[in-house]
């Protein structure tokens, strides 16, 4: 083990405060993370308020099954930019002298928290509470469970520890998809169609457990089983801020997460054609593809950011979102809730959505389909950044 990567494991994993002056940087914010961090949310507003969820534009529609569209990079950066924050987070907490016994149990309180905004979000009265089709899988549930795993293997592992765990989650979920039987099927690829929407084993336990309380009736994005993987997705962030955090310079941290980065998107790729790219399952291959991309962009902002220092006025209405990424998510919520279970009459007399009324306002201007939803889409995104700036007005920023 080189000197560098002794110092940061010395820092991580042995829980003992190493303050060297490239540690001492790291006190600072770095703007990138909070840039990407707020295109993210930008992207997910963005993506979840279509005016027609069939008429959209490709780019900010997921897909369906197999393959992707730029939609399926959002969560994905999500999970990956938890990683690297955490390690950061560590960082300091390790110099001001804290245990890893108490990190965990601030991550463990950190996790309880999230998993109950997500519950509460389900659960909130704008949408609709009903108990016999509650959901208990989510977005903020999957995040809190691949925060709080991924901070054992940080806290508890060194790097090889960790890329060792990450390469087991996708080969051990691999192999579970594609040679487990599925009860009452029979084994994928020979019984069944591989990967079969409704018959394979991530859809088949979230009946088991959830029946009736699942996004997709039969089957649900945030599954059990598929949060496995999206653990992996969430390493490659720790991994990439143990890089961030050590001595090495920028120029060479830079190359590496673009190279690293790269053979991602390209593993992806290649394993695509024996498991398909696919966010509902978060495939192995999703999940190299989807890291790749997040390593290939960080890079950039790295460059851009914190490197070239091409920082300006440019950056403020991106980091509005980036800096209040919970508020964001909330705000997110106060838009679909209401959109799709509130009512008006239609032209029929017939009750229709906000959501709808509002598209068919939209299209009785002239406009197309698709067109007609990007705005209903951008105005989402307006409605909720100035939600958030009148708390950056306050310098309010609300953490968990």
């Amino acid at each position: 083990m080189s000197s560098t990567m002794a110092t940061t494991q010395q820092l991580i994993t042995a829980g003992q405060p190493v303050v060297s002056d490239a540690n001492k940087k790291f006190s600072a914010r770095l703007v990138c993370l909070d840039v990407f961090r707020g295109l993210a949310v930008a992207g997910m507003i963005l993506v979840d308020n279509p005016g027609s969820d069939d008429g959209a534009y490709w780019p900010i529609k997921h897909a369906e099954w197999n393959g992707w569209t730029p939609a399926d990079f959002i969560f994905p950066s999500f999970l990956f930019l938890v990683g690297v924050s955490m390690v950061l987070a560590f960082s300091s907490r390790f110099r001001r002298g804290e245990s890893r016994r108490q990190i965990l149990v601030h991550v463990f309180k950190r996790s309880l928290i999230l998993i109950a905004i997500g519950l509460l979000v389900n659960a909130s009265p704008i949408i609709g509470l009903d108990l016999h089709t509650f959901r208990f899988e989510g977005v903020a549930q999957r995040i809190a469970l691949c925060y709080l795993v991924s901070a054992i293997f940080v806290l508890w592992s060194n790097r090889r520890g960790q890329w060792i765990a990450l390469g087991a989650c996708l080969i051990g979920y691999w192999m579970m998809m594609r040679f487990v039987p599925v009860p009452g099927f029979g084994v994928p690829g020979r019984d069944i169609p591989f990967m079969d929407p409704d018959r394979n084993l991530v859809a088949w336990l979230d009946r088991k457990l959830f029946a009736g309380h699942l996004y997709n009736v039969t089957r649900d994005p945030e599954g059990i089983l598929s949060t496995i993987p999206a653990i992996a997705t969430t390493l490659m962030g720790t991994l990439t801020g143990q890089l961030l955090v050590s001595e090495k310079n920028s120029g060479t941290k830079a190359i590496r997460m673009l190279l690293v980065g790269v053979l991602g998107l390209a593993s992806g790729l290649i394993w695509n054609f024996w498991f398909p790219i696919n966010k509902n399952l978060w495939t192995s291959s999703f999940a190299l593809f989807t890291g790749g991309f997040a390593l290939v962009f960080l890079a950039f902002l790295y460059w851009v950011l914190e490197i070239r220092h091409w920082r300006g006025p440019w950056t403020m209405p991106i980091l509005v979102f980036g800096m209040n990424a919970i508020a964001g998510f909330v705000a997110d919520s106060l838009v679909y809730g209401p959109g799709y279970s509130f009512t008006v009459k239609g032209h029929s007399g017939a009750a229709i959505s906000w959501h709808d009324a509002a598209q068919l306002r939209l299209v009785s201007f002239g406009l197309s389909a698709a067109n007609a939803s990007l705005i209903y889409s951008l105005a989402a995104v307006l409605f909720c950044w100035i939600l958030l700036w009148l708390l950056w007005r306050k310098r309010i920023f609300i953490k968990v």
